[in-house]
């Protein structure tokens, strides 16, 4: 436990303010412990050279910086064999010095994140999971207020709805910027989490009281804006502690709580829009979310290995007075222009989602239904509360079928599903073939058309039971976390060298598709009512059923064919 404090926020303000006298590392106490931590740079470039040409998941997923340092500094590496600096002796002399790596003391250093226990690997992991829950909820939670917006600042309820298109843009744009910095040895994930939620937490209050609609509308572009870095790396921050076996399990449970938020919003927010007005539609999501700073300035850890590392670089080089001790990734950042950082952040997710033809259509597929499910929700206060009269928090309660369904029923079916069968198809270096990931895809195609044509006519009329089309709205729930699972962890596993990129651009299209989408969802509803509304969307993911059976039986001749994706497997 005094390990875990010591890494986290609060213990860092502990050691910065008593001068490194609380919470210090083995080789503050020890100075000897120093040389365990060094190795030779060759030494540590060729067994990475090595571990790339026989996995190319080797040196892990989600990164930025991996992508750009492997372009340059790796293919520098293999000609340049070893680096040495220059130095001077005590007569003035030049002297040629040799650079060492620090890295792990051995195999079992309890500072590298894969080797924590499973209990601290779950409290972590729980800290993310919640910290995703409390942004993601952010742009539903306010849905229920949007007559109540409209109705204060004297605009259309189109105009109101941009405080829900505005906020889901902003965690779309986030990841460009947060994920790069999350990745740069000197600063890791842990101060990105935590700095950018305390900020979050602050944005809220202009929320709550803005002196204008186009404040309002700016302040809920910022906190998404700014709150993104959990839905930006929150599955990379699973990759960071769990091995690549267990990593796809545990990035479901995130994505769970992914869905989840915004399935509990319109219910939390009705409630209060229908007790206090929409303003009260901010407070909870302010709670939660301050509720979960406390937690990580406390609790939360450093879970970014080269961060780690290089502190440990930066505190030996203080302790023996040499500069030549440097962490593999303060070496690659060397090498990096910011330039080549930049294209790699900004440009490359571009590149490979519009000029990859499997990448592009998986995107498209994914952009769709997350825009569908953002129109569908307008539906439901339609179905609910003009149709059957429901109250806005008793609308918001329809919505737990989805979440029924998705944490009582599918995800654990597809846990199920991945233990008993897509296990045996793991090689002996935990490697599977992109396409094993797919069948559920296959079945969760064909749940989406019949949700949306069972929910749009059931819901259509009055007389008809409001369970049905809750029953109906479980099926869309399934549906689309099958398919998202299964083409995340598909893109992953295809796309090893590029991941960061390829998720980038993922969460880009589709945060882009489920914030222009709500714009002209009420006027759609309301002209061709709820069954024919459904029935056009319904149509839509129609075209798309056979996509995930053409890709699982030509996925590989496709990928061969690729100049980025995987070709080994």
């Amino acid at each position: 436990m005094t390990q875990t404090l010591r890494d986290t926020a609060f213990g860092k303000l502990v050691r910065l303010a008593t001068h490194k006298r609380y919470f210090q590392y083995p080789e503050e106490k020890d100075p000897d412990i120093c040389r365990y931590y060094l190795r030779p740079e060759k030494e540590v470039i060729d067994e990475q050279l090595k571990a790339e040409e026989e996995n190319p998941e080797s040196f892990g997923l989600f990164t930025v910086l991996s992508q750009a340092s492997r372009v340059t500094s790796r293919a520098a590496s293999r000609f340049d064999g070893e680096h040495r600096d220059t130095a001077e002796d005590k007569n003035g002399a030049t002297i040629e010095t040799k650079r060492f790596v620090v890295d792990w003391r051995d195999a079992h250093d309890s500072e590298n994140p894969q080797n924590w226990s499973t209990t601290k690997k779950f409290l972590v992991s729980t800290l993310i999971w919640i910290l995703t829950f409390s942004i993601y909820i952010g742009s539903a939670i306010y849905s229920p207020g949007i007559p109540g917006v409209s109705e204060e600042f004297h605009v259309s309820r189109v105009a109101a709805t941009l405080g829900l298109t505005l906020f889901v843009l902003g965690y779309g744009l986030g990841p460009m910027v947060w994920s790069p910095l999350s990745e740069l040895p000197a600063i890791g994930r842990g101060p990105i989490y935590v700095l950018t939620l305390a900020v979050f937490v602050f944005f809220e209050f202009a929320v709550i009281y803005p002196n204008s609609f186009g404040m309002l509308m700016a302040f809920r572009f910022l906190t998404g804006f700014i709150g993104s870095p959990a839905l930006a790396t929150g599955a990379a921050s699973m990759s960071d502690i769990w091995s690549p076996k267990i990593r796809d399990y545990m990035i479901v449970i995130w994505g769970m709580f992914a869905i989840s938020a915004p399935v509990l919003g319109p219910s939390i927010g009705g409630f209060a829009y229908s007790a206090y007005g929409w303003r009260w539609t901010i407070w909870p999501l302010l709670w939660v979310s301050a509720f979960c700073l406390i937690l990580m300035v406390f609790l939360l850890p450093e879970t970014y290995a080269p961060t780690i590392l290089a502190s440990r670089a930066k505190r030996v080089r203080r302790i023996t007075k040499c500069q030549h001790y440097v962490a593999e990734a303060e070496i690659e950042v060397m090498n990096i222009t910011g330039q080549q950082l930049v294209f790699e952040a900004l440009v490359r997710p571009f590149q490979l989602t519009f000029l990859e033809p499997i990448v592009f259509i998986m995107d498209l597929y994914i952009a769709l239904i997350y825009g569908i499910l953002y129109i569908w929700f307008e539906a439901f206060p339609m179905v609910f509360e003009e149709i059957r009269g429901f109250n806005p928090g008793e609308s918001g309660l329809a919505f737990l079928g989805i979440l029924i369904s998705t944490c009582c029923i599918t995800v654990p079916a597809y846990f199920l599903w991945k233990y008993l069968y897509q296990s045996k198809h793991f090689d002996s270096n935990n490697n599977i073939a992109p396409e094993r990931q797919l069948p559920p895809a296959c079945f969760g195609a064909f749940c989406l058309p019949i949700s949306l044509f069972f929910f749009g006519w059931t819901g259509q009329f009055a007389s008809v039971h409001w369970i049905v089309p809750i029953i109906g709205s479980m099926f869309f729930a399934t549906g689309g976390c099958l398919i998202f699972n299964c083409i995340f962890c598909y893109q992953a596993h295809a796309y090893p060298k590029y991941a960061a990129s390829v998720l980038a651009g993922n969460d880009f299209l589709r945060s882009s598709f489920g914030a222009g989408f709500p714009l002209f969802a009420s006027a759609m509803f309301h002209n061709l009512d709820v069954g024919w509304a459904c029935t056009l969307l319904g149509c839509l993911t129609v075209l798309f059923i056979p996509y995930p059976f053409v890709l699982y039986r030509y996925g590989k001749k496709l990928r061969l064919k690729s100049r980025w994706a995987r070709h080994d497997i």
